[in-house]
């Protein structure tokens, strides 16, 4: 009976479903400000791409950044309304990356981009891009607010 059932969690488990577990389980952690759930998602030697040109982060100064705001209970919501995982071929499976569509309260419709690895622990974030999508008609515009600073 329980090796039907173990089975049977099995096949309803995937490399993909894994790999976007650990994403939904990253914004839950942020929203809640619970820092320690939310670094526990990545690679000891991750890095962190924010929206400013500015933040490119290891994931100590991340922490560092990150730890203040959590700190005072605050955190940040970005849930994926859309998402591409792509599993590395089979004869690794050990690396994924994505692509997903957010939304943000301030924001709106962000990206979010990365690559994780598959480790003892599971899958852990290696990289984290978070970009603003700028809709092609408005690109000049903002590049222009960019260039007047």
């Amino acid at each position: 009976m329980f090796a039907v059932l173990a089975a049977a969690l099995a096949i309803q488990s995937s490399p993909e479903a894994d790999v976007a577990a650990v994403l939904d389980r990253l914004n839950a952690a942020s929203t809640a400000a619970d820092g320690e759930a939310y670094f526990a998602l990545f690679t000891p030697d991750a890095r962190f791409v924010g929206t400013d040109a500015t933040e490119h982060w290891t994931l100590p100064e991340f922490r560092a950044y990150a730890a203040p705001v959590f700190a005072r209970g605050r955190g940040w919501s970005y849930p994926a309304t859309e998402r591409t995982i792509t599993i590395a071929p089979i004869d690794c499976r050990c690396i994924a990356w994505f692509e997903e569509k957010l939304v943000n309260a301030s924001y709106g419709e962000t990206r979010g981009s990365g690559v994780l690895r598959l480790t003892d622990d599971g899958w852990k974030i290696e990289q984290y891009v978070l970009s603003f999508a700028v809709p092609n008609d408005r690109a000049d515009a903002v590049v222009e607010v960019i260039k007047g600073e």
